[in-house]
C-alpha cells in the first residue's frame, strides 16, 4: 500500500522541530531562529524532508548532538522516509537577534540583581581553604538539580578554581558574540575561570580584575531561568566576597567549617562579613565531622563542636538565628567523588551513606527557602 506523503507538511515538521532544544541554551531551536529552511518532497517510499539548521557559531561543539536530535525528531514523523540535514552558521545579525531575544530586549545587566528576580543566590563561604567548601557546593548543586530545579554554579574562587574537575566538565564555554554559554554537567550550568586558561596556568590578578571577572560571569553568561545560583567563594573576606555583596545585594551566605576550633574561629569571620554587607547568613555546615569506624566507635580526626560554635557566635553577632544545618562526616568516597567528577550525591552506591544523607539535609533546607523580598516590588499602592 503506497504511503500518503501529503500528510507530511512543513508545519508538521516545524512542530516536531519545536521539541528539539539547543544543548547549550536549552531553548527550542525554532524559538532561537535556528531552523532556516524546511522543504518536503515526495519520494517513492515516503516523504524526503530537507532541513537547514543554523549553528550559533562555526565549529559549534554540540553540532553532533544537534544533528542527532534534529534527524531523530523528523524521522519520527509518520510518512517521512528520509531526512537531508544541512548545517549552516548564523550571520552577525541573526546572532544579535537571538541574543536580544534571550535577554528579553534588556540591556546587558546582572539578572539576579533585578528587583523581580526569583532566583535564590547562595554564596558558599569559608574562612580557611581546604575545609571542603567546593565539595559542599557541587553536591548541593547536584542534589538540587536532581529535584528538578534549574541550578547554576559560579566558581568565584579565581585563584583556586576546582569546580570544573569536581563537576566533570571538560569542555569550554561557548561564546556567541559577547554572550557566554556555560557548559552543563549533571543538569547544572557551570562557569569558571578555569575554562578560559590553558591547562593548570595560575591566575595572577589584582582586586579590580577580580571584580570585573565576577561581574562578567554574572552579566555576560546566559544563565537562563535559574531557581538557584551557587557561588563558590574563595576563602576569607577579600575582594570577591565584597564584590558579591555589591553586585547581588540579596545574596545569602552559607558558611562551611570543620569541627576544629582554629578553623571555626576563622570561619566565624567569613560569616560576620554579613554585618558590614547587610546580607543574611542562612546557616553553617560542618564538614569533616566524626567518622564512624567499623567497630562502631567514632573517630574525631579534626575534633568536635566547631560547627555549633560558629553557628552560636554568628547568631549572637547578627542578632538572628543561624542554625547548624548539617554535620558531614569524613568519608573517603566523598573525596573520591570530587576527583572523579561525579558528585557523591549522584552515586547509587552512596544513597544511604552518612555523608550523602547530611548533604541532602542541606539541599532540603536551601530548596525550601524563598528569595528575600528586599527590593522586590509588591504591587501595593498606598491609599489615604
Amino acid at each position: 500500500m503506497p504511503i500518503d506523503t501529503t500528510t507530511v507538511t512543513e508545519d508538521i515538521v516545524r512542530t516536531a522541530l519545536a521539541g528539539v532544544k539547543d544543548p547549550e541554551i536549552r531553548r527550542p531551536i525554532t524559538e532561537l531562529g535556528m531552523v532556516d529552511e524546511v522543504v518536503v518532497q515526495p519520494a517513492a517510499d515516503g516523504a524526503l524532508v530537507r532541513v537547514r539548521v543554523l549553528l550559533t557559531i562555526a565549529g559549534c561543539p554540540m553540532k553532533d548532538t544537534l544533528t542527532r536530535d534534529v534527524t531523530g525528531a523528523v524521522r519520527a514523523i509518520p510518512g517521512v522516509a528520509d531526512v537531508d540535514l544541512t548545517l549552516g552558521v548564523m550571520t552577525d545579525e541573526q546572532r544579535g537577534a537571538m541574543r536580544d531575544g534571550l535577554r528579553g530586549g534588556a540591556t546587558k545587566d546582572i539578572p539576579f540583581a533585578r528587583p523581580g528576580s526569583r532566583t535564590r543566590v547562595y554564596a558558599i563561604a569559608s574562612g580557611k581553604g581546604g575545609v571542603g567548601k567546593s565539595t559542599v557546593t557541587v553536591n548541593l548543586a547536584a542534589a538540587l538539580a536532581a529535584r528538578g530545579m534549574n541550578v547554576g554554579i559560579l566558581d568565584a574562587d579565581v585563584y583556586g578554581f576546582s569546580i570544573p574537575r569536581m563537576m566533570g566538565v571538560t569542555g569550554q564555554a561557548t561564546r556567541v558574540d559577547d554572550m557566554i554559554l556555560p557548559p552543563i554537567s549533571h543538569g547544572v550550568k557551570v562557569i569558571s575561570v578555569g575554562m578560559f586558561v590553558d591547562g593548570n596556568t595560575p591566575v595572577v590578578w589584582r582586586g579590580p580584575m577580580l571584580h570585573r571577572a565576577l561581574q562578567q560571569f554574572l552579566s555576560d553568561v546566559f544563565w537562563g531561568d535559574l531557581d538557584v545560583l551557587l557561588l563558590d567563594l574563595p576563602p576569607g573576606t577579600g575582594d570577591v566576597a565584597i564584590s558579591t555583596a555589591q553586585l547581588i545585594p540579596t545574596t545569602e551566605i552559607l558558611v562551611v567549617t570543620t569541627p576544629q576550633q582554629a578553623a571555626a574561629e576563622v570561619a566565624e569571620r567569613a560569616g560576620a562579613i554579613a554585618l558590614q554587607t547587610r546580607q543574611k547568613v542562612v546557616g553553617v555546615v560542618e564538614n569533616m565531622s566524626a567518622m564512624t569506624l567499623p567497630d562502631g566507635s567514632l573517630l574525631e580526626l579534626f575534633g568536635s563542636g566547631g560547627g555549633q560554635l560558629v553557628a552560636d557566635h554568628l547568631s549572637t553577632i547578627t542578632g538572628t538565628k543561624v542554625p547548624l544545618i548539617a554535620q558531614i562526616p569524613l568519608d573517603i568516597a566523598l573525596r573520591e567523588a570530587g576527583d572523579s567528577g561525579l558528585p557523591l550525591i549522584l552515586r547509587p552506591e552512596a544513597t544511604h551513606s552518612a555523608a550523602a544523607t547530611a548533604l541532602r539535609l542541606v539541599a532540603d533546607d536551601l530548596a525550601t527557602r524563598t528569595r528575600p523580598l528586599a527590593g522586590v516590588p509588591l504591587g501595593i499602592t498606598p491609599q489615604r
